[in-house]
C-alpha cells in the first residue's frame, strides 16, 4: 500500500508541476530548494498529511541521542517525514537547548534529515527577555519560581515593546537575532548548500502562557515583532532558505486567528497548535480546520496542524479521532510533541513509543512518511 501510494505521489507531483503555476514563498529571493521545497509540500497536502515528531531524531523515553534512531523509526521502520527541533536558549549562548539537547547534534539531525530527503521544521521557546535580567521574587513559589525569564514568564505585558525598536532591550535582542542567524547560516549540506526549513517562532499567540501571547502583548505590538524578525534574518543577514510558520492556539473563529498577523509578504504557511482536551475535540479541530486551510489555500499559503496530542486513556485515538479529521482537509502535516527522556522517573513503564492504533495511522492511505516523499524530492522536484 505505501509503496502504491509513493508511485502516485511521484506522478501526480510530476504532472501536476508541469501543468500548474504553483504558489510561491513570500521571499522574492528564497534559494531554489527553498521555493522546491514550498512548492513540493503546496501539492504534497492536495494528496495527504505528512507525520512529523518533535525530537524524534534526539531522544526518546529511554534512549538518548543515538545515531540514525528514531523512536518513529523503531516503531513503523519509517522516519517521519517532518522532523522538529528546539533552539530555545540558544539566544543567551548556551550549549544546549532548554530540553538539553546539543545544539551541535541539532545542527547534524538537520543535515542528516534533509539527506534522507526529510522536511525539518523549528520552533524557539526564547526566555523572557525582560524578567530574565530581574532576581527571583522572594515570594516565588513552586511553578512560579520554576517559569522565572522563560518564554513561560507572562508577568510583565511590556517585554515585547522592550525588545522592539526604541525599547530597552532592544540591542540584547539583535544580539540574541544574531546568534539565531548564525545557527541558521551553518545549517548547510556537504556541498555548501543552505537547507530549506520551516521557522515557527512565537507560536501559539491566541493563547497567553508565552510572553508574546494575546492577552500579554498588543495585536500590533506582536505583527511588530514578527515583522522584525523576519527582515531581520532575510534582509540584513541574507539567509532566504527560511519558510515563515504563523501560528496560533485553538481558536474559535478565523477573526481570533488573524489577530496580529503581520501579513502576507512575510508569512509562508497558516499553522495551528490544538491538543485533545475532551470529547468535544474532533468537533473544534474540524472546525477550525476548515477556515484555517480555506483561508490559507485563499492567500497560497501552506497549511500544518503543527502541534497536536491524544487524549488520555485513549487507545485508539489516532485512527479514530485524529484521521478523520484531518484527512478532510489539505493540511500539510501533524506534528506529535516530543517523547521526553525520563527512564528512571516515569510514573508508568512504556515498552514501546507509540500505541498499536499508531500503526493504523501509519498503514492509512491518507498518510506520509518519509519514504513517501524521498522518491518525489521535495528539494529538487526531480
Amino acid at each position: 500500500m505505501k509503496t502504491l501510494k509513493s508511485i502516485a505521489i511521484i506522478l501526480f507531483i510530476t504532472l501536476f508541476g508541469c501543468t500548474e503555476k504553483l504558489p510561491a514563498p513570500a521571499d522574492k529571493k528564497a534559494t531554489k530548494e527553498t521555493v522546491n521545497l514550498f512548492k513540493s509540500l503546496w501539492e504534497l497536502q492536495q494528496k495527504g498529511i505528512m507525520y512529523g515528531h518533535q525530537d524524534d531524531l534526539m531522544y526518546g523515553y529511554k534512549w538518548w541521542y543515538e545515531k540514525d534512531r528514531s523512536d518513529t523509526k523503531d516503531f513503523t521502520g519509517d522516519y517521519p517525514a517532518v522532523a522538529g527541533f528546539e533552539l530555545g536558549h540558544l539566544e543567551p549562548g548556551n550549549e544546549r537547548s532548554l530540553d538539553s539537547v546539543s545544539f551541535i547534534q541539532i545542527a547534524e539531525q538537520v543535515k542528516a534529515h534533509y539527506k534522507r530527503g526529510g522536511v525539518i521544521t523549528i520552533s524557539w521557546h526564547a526566555n523572557n527577555p525582560l524578567t530574565m535580567q530581574e532576581p527571583v521574587p522572594e515570594d516565588a513559589e513552586g511553578r512560579a519560581r520554576f517559569q522565572h525569564g522563560t518564554a513561560w514568564d507572562v508577568r510583565s505585558t511590556e517585554v515585547v515593546a522592550s525588545i522592539l525598536p526604541g525599547g530597552k532591550n532592544h540591542e540584547m535582542f539583535n544580539t540574541w537575532l544574531e546568534r539565531l542567524a548564525t545557527f541558521f547560516a551553518g545549517l548547510k549540506d556537504d556541498d555548501g548548500t543552505p537547507i530549506p526549513f520551516i521557522f515557527r517562532p512565537y507560536h501559539e499567540h491566541s493563547g497567553s502562557f508565552f510572553w508574546w501571547g494575546t492577552n500579554i502583548c498588543t495585536d500590533e505590538e506582536y505583527s511588530a515583532l514578527w515583522r522584525y524578525t523576519v527582515e531581520f534574518l532575510r534582509d540584513k543577514k541574507g539567509l532566504h532558505n527560511i519558510i515563515y510558520a504563523y501560528n496560533t492556539d485553538r481558536v474559535t473563529s478565523l477573526e481570533q486567528y488573524m489577530r496580529g498577523y503581520p501579513g502576507d509578504d512575510i508569512i509562508d504557511m497558516l499553522s495551528l497548535d490544538m491538543y485533545d482536551r475532551g470529547e468535544q475535540f474532533g468537533g473544534e479541530l474540524d472546525t477550525t480546520l476548515n477556515f484555517v486551510t480555506t483561508e490559507a489555500i485563499n492567500r497560497n499559503k501552506l497549511t500544518a496542524l503543527s502541534e497536536t496530542g491524544g487524549r488520555w486513556g485513549m487507545d485508539d485515538w489516532w485512527s479514530t479521532v485524529l484521521l478523520p479529521v484531518v484527512s478532510k482537509y489539505p493540511v500539510g502535516y501533524v506534528l506529535t510533541w516530543r517523547h521526553t527522556y525520563m527512564p528512571r522517573f516515569r510514573m508508568f513503564n512504556i515498552d514501546q513509543p507509540f500505541p498499536d492504533d499508531f500503526l493504523n495511522f501509519y498503514n492509512s492511505p491518507h498518510t506520509l512518511f518519509l519514504k513517501e516523499i524521498q522518491e518525489p524530492n521535495v528539494y529538487t522536484r526531480k
